[in-house]
């Protein structure tokens, strides 16, 4: 699962191919001249040990890959033999100290082209991610939503697609610029001596497994962070969401408690995450210390008994294990990160995965008017294991005005979603102008509807804005007169920035009654032929009822309209009403034939004039 999860990370690299070329090339030079940078000590401890350079007469001759080793130390002792025959004890030290000083700028110079372009990267990464993610989670069917927690998806777009860029940048330098050092400095060291590089290689492996153990348990630690993280984020959204709520009920201490609860978890699972990630640096320098004392006694021994190892490459040695120390470091490190990141990929690509039941099917129809009639035809529609709309069939002509009316939970707004397609039938078929909504492309059939629900849903933008969601290239003309047809326009122009107002989250700087004016304001610029009206007016006070019913009326002139009704009083010109009863069509006509059959319908009528 983890190696699919890095394939796919890697995939998101693709774009910055010239970015990951730069790094790389970058990190390699990083970590040579870094190598240098103690193997440069060599020399220096000579002219201060007044070590006499090796006398090598004639430029060495190379032999073959096989000689590589020989030749090199050859070539370096006659360099330096020949520098120090013509040269003082002083301007050879000179010598060194300016190549050790031009070594270190040059490493620097690399280390730094390598952070930019790993920066450029790692943002690339993280932008393109969360674009992929935000767009497949607009295209995911209400469904998936409905047993989803808010801050879930929030924390998996924001923490988890994070800890996902995070890993592709550890992943380069674990990948690249670490083992890399690792080898020009192990290669340095098996120039020096071989023996004591041979005898580093017997401790190496056993502490990588000691680090890779501690570690295993770091994925599903990770993991558990990240739910509690999720369910912090939901319980915030939701607190601020129903602020007033919690106010009006005096539940404030209830979601405090909560909150701790949840706050409290995510402090012990944080905690025990982080330990685990703070062992790998001591544990990886204790081993390695431990290495370096084990080099320290065989070099000792080979200086100090053998006599087969002079003082200036041992202690060039140790420098250059040591050396080794930190990008092993980093990598147990980078390890214990990577597993976090395997953790919150996993997460991001459960979405990435989701599956898009609402979607075109390969041979989807393009279809830009509505010519005759939407017909429902033996419609049976669930909700996981709940039967919601049972055989439900009837027809809505053109130009017609059909009501459905109920009792809550009847089905009336299922019908509503399975006319945009926010859901699909479970068995039977509604049809526009005899073809199947499945069989034509999603964005045309949506384009023939608009909807105003009773949940006025505005955005924390402009009223113009807001307006304009679904013909984002209207006028200020189209836009104004939009507003004059649902009795917005004079309000709108008695805010602070009239059309460019700020309406707040949710639009909470207006009324109820204002938020529905907007929300008819969408529709009517938009303009299309079908509209669904789902209990627009039942949350309103008298007299914003009448405004907004008036802007209604207007709404519905010259188009087909599908009205779910709470207040039957506002139907009663409907062409055709609809009485629904637990998923099924009980009663079907006018106003007037319904009420001469005297059933459910007349019932609803009755009750509702003795309660108003």
């Amino acid at each position: 699962m983890s190696q699919n999860h890095l394939k796919r990370i890697a995939r998101y690299a693709k774009p910055y191919k010239k970015h990951v070329a730069i790094n790389v090339i970058s990190n390699i030079l990083y970590s040579f001249f870094g190598m240098l940078t103690f193997l440069v000590l060599y020399p220096m401890l000579n002219i201060l040990f007044k070590v006499e350079a090796p006398q090598v007469k004639a430029k060495p001759v190379w032999e073959g890959i096989g000689s590589l080793k020989k030749y090199l130390e050859d070539w370096m002792a006659w360099q330096w033999s020949e520098y120090v025959s013509t040269h003082t004890s002083q301007e050879a030290l000179a010598v060194v100290i300016g190549l050790v000083l031009a070594i270190v700028f040059l490493k620097n110079l690399f280390g730094y082209l390598a952070m930019v372009y790993a920066t450029i990267l790692r943002n690339g990464i993280l932008k393109d991610i969360r674009a992929q993610l935000y767009a497949k989670i607009l295209r995911l069917p209400l469904e998936y939503f409905t047993d989803k927690r808010k801050g879930d998806t929030i924390a998996r777009i924001t923490s988890d697609v994070y800890e996902v860029q995070m890993t592709s940048m550890t992943l380069l330098e674990m990948m690249v610029r670490d083992p890399m050092s690792i080898l020009f400095t192990v290669i340095a060291m098996w120039m020096l001596n071989a023996k004591l590089t041979v005898f580093i290689f017997v401790f190496v492996p056993l502490a990588g497994l000691i680090i890779s153990f501690i570690g295993k348990k770091l994925k599903q630690d990770s993991l558990e962070v990240q739910q509690v993280n999720s369910r912090f984020l939901s319980h915030v959204e939701e607190s601020l969401s129903g602020i007033k709520v919690i106010k009006a009920f005096n539940a404030e201490n209830l979601f405090t408690r909560k909150f701790i609860s949840i706050i409290t978890q995510m402090f012990r699972k944080t905690n025990r995450m982080v330990n685990r990630q703070n062992l790998a640096s001591p544990l990886s320098e204790v081993l390695g210390v431990a290495v370096i004392a084990g080099i320290i006694a065989y070099g000792g021994h080979l200086v100090l008994v053998e006599k087969s190892l002079s003082a200036s490459v041992f202690v060039t040695f140790v420098a250059l294990a040591y050396n080794v120390l930190t990008p092993a470091k980093n990598i147990a490190k980078a390890g214990y990160a990577v597993r976090r990141g395997m953790a919150s990929a996993q997460r991001v690509f459960a979405i990435m995965d989701a599956d898009e039941k609402i979607k075109d099917k390969p041979h989807a129809v393009s279809k830009k008017s509505f010519e005759k009639e939407i017909a429902l035809e033996h419609v049976h529609f669930k909700y996981e294991a709940d039967e919601v709309l049972k055989d439900v069939s009837f027809n809505i002509p053109k130009g017609s005005m059909v009501a459905l009316v109920g009792q809550s939970g009847s089905g009336k707004t299922t019908i509503a979603h399975l006319l945009m397609r926010f859901y699909d039938v479970s068995s039977g078929a509604i049809k526009i102008d005899g073809t199947d909504i499945r069989d034509i492309k999603l964005k045309d059939l949506r384009n023939l509807m608009a909807i105003v629900t009773q949940e006025s849903i505005l955005f924390n933008d402009t009223v113009r804005n807001n307006i304009a969601i679904g013909k984002p290239g209207a006028t200020e003309e189209e836009i104004i007169q939009a507003a004059k047809v649902a009795n917005a326009h004079e309000f709108i122009m008695e805010l602070p920035q009239g059309y460019d107002t700020n309406i707040g989250d949710s639009g909470n700087k207006l009324s109820g009654g204002q938020k529905q004016r907007i929300n008819i304001a969408r529709a009517v610029l938009k303009n299309p032929p079908i509209m669904i009206l789902d209990e627009a007016t039942s949350a309103l006070d008298t007299e914003s009822e009448r405004l907004v019913q008036e802007a209604l009326d207007r709404l519905m002139q010259n188009h087909t309209s599908i009205v779910i009704a709470h207040r039957l009083s506002t139907i009663k010109n409907a062409d055709k009403i609809v009485v629904m009863e637990k998923g099924r069509v009980k009663e079907f006509g006018s106003h007037r034939e319904l009420m001469q059959q005297k059933g459910i319908y007349y019932k609803l009528v009755m009750l509702q004039s003795f309660l108003e």
